[in-house]
């Protein structure tokens, strides 16, 4: 027997937000030039955003309007907040991508012609059969319960009407000796709230909020147990939040992002990111593999690492760990080598393959980039051209709507590929 804990965090944790307002930025501008080079930075504190990084684009975008449209959408619309969408100062500091990264980067100008990738190092995809999800069942219910914390502050807030928009959940998971997930053991959870009764009367009725409305909704009855073991704003109390409470910066929870800190982590984060960066788009992928042969019935419980050198298009390396759970006469570097036939891990093969170059990524900023169901929703693209009439330029806008893909990463879409493959 062992026990294993994830952690999860709520749209409005103060790194949630810099996340969204990255992001949010990031499609903004994918949505007018799909070749945009975006590396965007976000920090939030008391009444202020700054955004920083290196953008190339062709898009005209109000950084400004993003920014307080995002805050305003996550909840933070109240001046006792002391951080609101409205009377926020915003500070801009953007810059163009180096020619240097860019010159391995560009379909054309690498060494091998190619586009490379956009920087050294190793990035990590995991799934695990123990969840609908494919997720660790630890991170899976830690996820579930921040989200239903919002869902009930957005559409049921008669429900828990002191609910503000910052909470975090911890969620450990006893393991039998088979290492199956046997039921869960504890549970943290802390919401911030309004001060609404004395700190005893608040934190009786959070609570028994928490216990008799959130984790029925979410949690399986048959993992809880009389012995599972609840902690609720353990330290009494939790008005103070968000970027008033805690700074917040783009890239600080990207264990939560993931697996939960099962699997591994190459230690890049995702969001303000193009998919030129591999730290994301990579990233993508290899969660894309990991969960095909998990669904396949290759294994149980699948991590795959693939690496790469700056401005090099073919990776250096791709590995495959089944942690001997393999349902298939191959070692694991047999099954490597088949996933290398398979999918083409070069940067400009996975856009493509997963569809990147989409407005997609303020829906992943928040409750995880992985294990999230697939969906397709119009979007409104917008382009703009300029014209001469005579010797005056002039700018037109043309808008347009098309469906676009979400979560292209979580389509089990290769499972009868790699069944024939292995010829199971």
């Amino acid at each position: 027997m062992y026990l294993f804990t994830s952690e999860s965090v709520s749209e409005g944790h103060p790194d949630k937000v810099a996340d969204q307002i990255s992001d949010a930025i990031l499609d903004a501008m994918l949505a007018q030039d799909p070749h945009s080079r975006v590396a965007c930075e976000t920090l939030v504190t008391t009444g202020l955003v700054v955004v920083a990084g290196e953008i190339t684009t062709k898009a005209s975008v109000a950084i400004d309007e993003i920014v307080r449209e995002t805050i305003k959408k996550i909840g933070y619309t109240k001046a006792e907040y002391k951080f609101e969408a409205e009377s926020c100062g915003v500070i801009v500091a953007i810059h163009s991508q180096s020619p240097d990264i860019a010159r391995g980067v560009d379909e054309g100008k690498g060494i091998d012609k190619e586009q490379g990738a956009g920087d050294q190092g190793m990035m990590f995809g995991y799934a695990t059969n123990e969840t609908p999800e494919y997720m660790p069942m630890a991170l899976a219910f830690s996820h579930r319960i921040v989200k239903e914390l919002s869902k009930i502050r957005k559409t049921e807030l008669h429900l828990m009407p002191y609910l503000r928009p910052d909470a975090k959940s911890q969620v450990t998971i006893e393991y039998g000796d088979d290492n199956k997930p046997k039921r869960v053991h504890t549970i943290v959870v802390s919401t911030q709230h309004d001060e609404f009764d004395t700190d005893e009367n608040m934190l009786a009725r959070i609570t028994e909020d928490i216990k008799k409305i959130v984790i029925p909704r979410v949690i399986p009855s048959n993992m809880l147990d009389a012995n599972t073991i609840y902690h609720i704003n353990p330290t009494g109390k939790f008005v103070i939040g968000g970027p008033h409470g805690d700074t917040g910066l783009t890239g600080r929870k990207i264990v939560v992002d993931t697996y939960g800190g099962k699997g591994a982590h190459g230690g890049g984060a995702f969001s303000g990111k193009d998919p030129s960066k591999v730290d994301r788009s990579a990233a993508y992928a290899a969660r894309h593999i990991a969960k095909n042969l998990v669904a396949a019935g290759i294994a149980d419980e699948c991590l795959v690492q693939v690496a790469y050198a700056i401005g090099i298009a073919k990776p250096v390396s791709i590995n495959v760990n089944t942690y001997g759970t393999a349902k298939v006469k191959f070692s694991d570097a047999e099954i490597a080598a088949k996933v290398a036939q398979l999918f083409d891990m070069r940067p400009k093969a996975i856009i493509e393959r997963l569809k990147l170059k989409n407005p997609i990524y303020s829906e992943t900023a928040a409750y995880g980039h992985m294990g999230r169901e697939p969906f397709t929703k119009e979007i409104t693209f917008k382009s703009v051209e300029i014209v001469e009439e005579g010797n005056v330029k002039k700018v037109l806008t043309h808008t347009y709507a098309k469906p676009v893909e979400f979560f292209t990463w979580e389509k089990l879409d290769y499972v009868e590929m790699i069944r024939k493959e292995f010829k199971i």
